[in-house]
């Protein structure tokens, strides 16, 4: 019940604060008591609150008009010396205004009247400062809310180029592992059930567990070997299919599917272009905070097979080095060998 209170809490100053006429009133009359309160301890309250009250009104016309006129038509647009001329002579005409208040305001204090007629050009530098001041005030604010207006467009670009980048690569999958039950259930193989079955863990797997901007490695290394059985059981006896995992899983978080289009790769450039034996080897070497993939396939001894070729049903490998750049800034190495009968890819992660 606490919390929920102090969320309403919360909430309420929230949307006072984007009430600007609420906020700049609650601000002038927190600043014209703490002025007030200030000098009170010598002089009459009511006296020292009118002072503060006509100084401050003063010093509001020449800030709002410098805020809402004079920085949007000249400083923004970059018209320098206009817009310094304007803020002198806007603090040169309000100057004189506050002045006269005060001067018919002290008529029962004569001596008020000399130090206040003796000290104009000192009410003037004060105006000017107060005005240049919310310029930079104003010049800091605005420079704040655009940067986190560009974070918060790099953080919406970032999502929606993850979200399309695994919108690529799911279905590939769930069709490339539907062709294969297609064809073993045309053989009317014993196999077929086995398939169905890590079919169900995959398609769990990617529907529910894959939204996620991270997922336990634990998951991704399970669906790996499930999707290894799957190429196993297709390929048959004359291919070889080896995944070696060294080190401790226990806790580690990978962002998901990262290793799956390198495996796509391997079979769909690899083993399915060999008209005799083959293989694809995967290492996974697993650290408290850093993992390190490597997976090598052979290449068909036929020349035809274009270099560059594209990763995973078109995705490419622009596209990944994209995904590990908007997901791992920095905290990657990728290796890419491209060598005449081997094709060979070491990725490391650090996951911290």
């Amino acid at each position: 019940m606490e919390q929920l209170s102090n969320g309403n809490l919360r909430d309420k100053l929230y949307q006072l604060s984007k009430k600007p006429l609420l906020t700049h009133g609650v601000f002038w009359f927190i600043l014209l008591m703490l002025l007030t309160l200030n000098e009170a301890s010598m002089q009459n309250f009511w006296f020292v609150f009118t002072n503060e009250l006509i100084t401050l009104f003063v010093y509001a016309l020449v800030i709002y008009l410098n805020l809402y006129y004079l920085i949007p038509n000249y400083l923004t647009q970059k018209r320098f010396f206009t817009y310094s001329a304007l803020l002198v002579l806007a603090t040169m005409i309000v100057t004189p205004l506050l002045v006269l208040l005060l001067y018919f305001k002290f008529y029962r204090h004569p001596t008020l009247r000399t130090e206040l007629l003796a000290n104009q050009n000192w009410y003037f530098l004060t105006t000017f400062v107060v005005a240049a001041i919310s310029t930079i005030f104003k010049i800091i604010t605005d420079w704040g809310r655009q940067l986190r207006e560009k974070q918060a467009l790099e953080n919406q670009t970032m999502q929606s180029e993850l979200r399309f980048l695994k919108s690529q690569i799911n279905p590939h999958f769930l069709f490339n592992t539907l062709n294969n039950l297609y064809a073993l259930t045309l053989k009317k193989s014993d196999k077929a059930p086995e398939i169905v079955i890590k079919l169900s863990e995959m398609m769990r797997y990617m529907l529910y567990e894959c939204n996620e901007k991270k997922v336990l490695l634990e998951k991704e290394v399970n669906y790996i070997r499930n999707y290894l059985d799957l190429e196993a059981l297709r390929q048959g006896k004359e291919v070889e299919i080896r995944f070696e995992l060294e080190g401790n899983v226990s806790g580690q978080q990978i962002a998901p599917l990262m290793f799956i289009p390198f495996l796509e790769n391997s079979f769909k450039h690899g083993l399915n272009n060999h008209l005799n034996r083959g293989f694809v080897h995967i290492g996974l070497a697993v650290e408290p905070e850093k993992i390190h993939f490597q997976i090598s396939n052979s290449k068909p001894a036929a020349p035809g097979l274009p270099r560059n070729s594209k990763i995973s049903g078109g995705i490419g490998l622009v596209n990944i080095r994209r995904r590990l750049d908007l997901i791992y800034p920095e905290q990657y190495r990728l290796e890419i060998k491209d060598e005449p009968d081997v094709y060979n890819v070491i990725l490391e992660l650090n996951l911290v």
